[in-house]
């Protein structure tokens, strides 16, 4: 089983400009990690909103890692504490949502 990590931000400046800020400081700070299957970071779409759709969150970020030391590994290296330090000033939530997770590989199309 691999590990999904999905973080959710909600954000102080909630501008486009901050969200995009955010998303690529995800790409630059949180991509290329070791043990990282899948990595895909972006904005919240407003047209997806709907009954179901929690709807609070600005940023949405998304990790699979091939295992929890994969993981582990990340939530300590360097690039992801700069993340931190660099970012949180703006953060007013941060969900963090980890589960196991089976990964299907197909062809892409």
């Amino acid at each position: 089983m691999s590990l999904s990590h999905d973080v959710y931000f909600t954000l102080v400046d909630a501008s486009p400009e901050a969200c995009d800020r955010l998303v690529q400081a995800c790409f630059q700070h949180l991509t290329g990690h070791e043990g990282t299957l899948f990595f895909a970071a972006g904005k919240r779409g407003v047209e997806f909103e709907r009954p179901v759709n929690e709807c609070e969150h600005h940023v949405a970020l998304h990790v699979v890692f091939v295992d929890q030391a994969a993981h582990d590994a990340y939530q300590s290296n360097l690039r992801h504490l700069a993340f931190i330090e660099e970012q949180k000033a703006n953060w007013a939530e941060v969900r963090v949502f980890d589960a196991w997770v089976r990964v299907e590989e197909r062809p892409i199309r």
